[in-house]
């Protein structure tokens, strides 16, 4: 799973730094803004068919790709 999440946060963001650095904050960097994160949210459910609504999310929980990964794989769990 962590895989499939970074290739769709890599195509999203446009940068592969997302891969080096795990903690990196997506928004404070300018890698995720509310568009890219709807795009990020359909894509992620397009590939693992999980179905997050923007509104359920706490911005703060999937601000770097670590915690991310970590949201997905409980969401997977559920």
């Amino acid at each position: 799973m962590k895989e499939k999440v970074l290739a769709i946060l890599e195509e999203v963001c446009e940068d592969d730094i997302i891969r080096k650095e795990g903690d990196l904050n997506l928004f404070e960097e300018g890698l995720l803004d509310s568009l890219s994160l709807v795009q990020l949210l359909v894509m992620l459910e397009d590939e693992t068919g999980i179905v997050i609504a923007p509104s359920e999310l706490n911005r703060e929980d999937i601000a770097t790709p670590d915690k991310l990964i970590a949201y997905v794989e409980e969401r997977c769990k559920q």
